[in-house]
């Protein structure tokens, strides 16, 4: 890893973004560094937009992440990485769930899910990494494993050795969810 590693993790109620940024953090703890992690949630509950920072380094003192800050941003939702994009710093990557969940706006008839979004981030000229998520945490045994996917995808770009992020996961993950988790971690780093 580098000195130091902000990230962002966005994505909407329900889908186990702060699963993810314990792992993550957990991970970058064993790794020897001062981490914070910051939940913001907006109406999780409600399927609203959630973020979590998770940021390490030598030493942290504040767990935000500014605009312009994140080295990666990774998205449980088109919309979400749209929206979070500014954060990204110049040089970062977002990688991308190629799921869309409508919000509520869209629910309710009052507005329309956008075509293409994932093509609008691409054409910003960030590095955009976009997967089917769901597609490999249905293969490893359930649509609740796509969080891990997702994190196993990031690992690559973390400098942290694959075998932390299985620590962590097998630290965390209840006993009875562990083998489908540590499936769908390979999964995702193997995409």
């Amino acid at each position: 890893m580098a000195n130091s590693l902000n990230v962002m993790i966005v994505g909407v109620g329900g889908q186990g973004t702060l699963l993810a940024s314990r792992l993550l953090g957990s991970a970058m703890i064993q790794s020897g560094y001062d981490v914070k992690v910051s939940e913001v949630h907006g109406m999780s509950q409600r399927g609203g937009s959630v973020v979590t920072y998770v940021k390490a380094g030598e030493n942290v003192c504040s767990p935000t992440i500014e605009k312009g800050e994140a080295d990666i941003i990774l998205s449980f939702e088109q919309l979400e990485a749209a929206r979070w994009l500014p954060y990204l710093k110049k040089g970062g990557k977002i990688i991308v769930n190629t799921q869309s969940i409508d919000p509520m706006p869209v629910v309710i008839g009052a507005a329309k899910y956008p075509e293409d979004v994932l093509c609008a981030i691409g054409n910003t000229g960030v590095e955009i990494i976009s997967m089917d998520a769901l597609k490999l945490a249905l293969e490893a045994g359930s649509a609740k494993a796509t969080n891990v996917v997702l994190l196993g995808a990031m690992a690559k770009y973390t400098g942290i050795d694959y075998e932390i992020f299985e620590n962590a996961v097998k630290e965390t993950v209840p006993a009875k969810f562990l083998d489908m988790n540590l499936q769908a971690l390979k999964l995702g780093y193997e995409a």
